[in-house]
């Protein structure tokens, strides 16, 4: 079994979706412009985040949940560099960056509140 996708109700997937192309690198696998809008994007490594807006279910108050609950973790080589561009690009710093086990790590909200981690590792994970 492999995981295929983690999927986020939002208010508005269209614009989420080309945020997430134009500052985090994720490329439309599949697009869809009617209702619920779904959106499917890739890391082009295997991972991908289903983005779309289903009327059925709420979408959730992303900005209330505690970054340790739930968050997209993005490895990075430049830790300040994409803070800061990530900010100029509509996101928001969360807290100070931290260090974990020798991992340097910072949470920040994305215009839609769902936070978004930045990570760099000591030693990347292998699979």
């Amino acid at each position: 079994m492999k995981l295929e996708h983690i999927a986020l109700n939002v208010s508005n997937p269209k614009e989420a979706c080309v945020w997430y192309q134009e500052h985090l690198g994720m490329k439309i696998v599949l697009a869809n412009d009617t209702e619920p809008y779904i959106h499917f994007l890739s890391d082009g490594q295997g991972s991908m985040i289903e983005l779309y807006s289903n009327p059925i279910a709420e979408v959730p108050d992303y900005g209330a949940i505690n970054p340790f609950t739930f968050h997209l973790a993005f490895t990075v080589d430049d830790l300040e560099g994409e803070i800061t561009r990530l900010v100029e690009a509509g996101a928001r710093q969360e807290g100070d960056i931290q260090v974990i086990a020798g991992n340097r790590l910072v949470f920040l909200r994305d215009p839609w509140d769902i936070t978004v981690q930045l990570v760099v590792r000591t030693v990347p994970f292998s699979t």
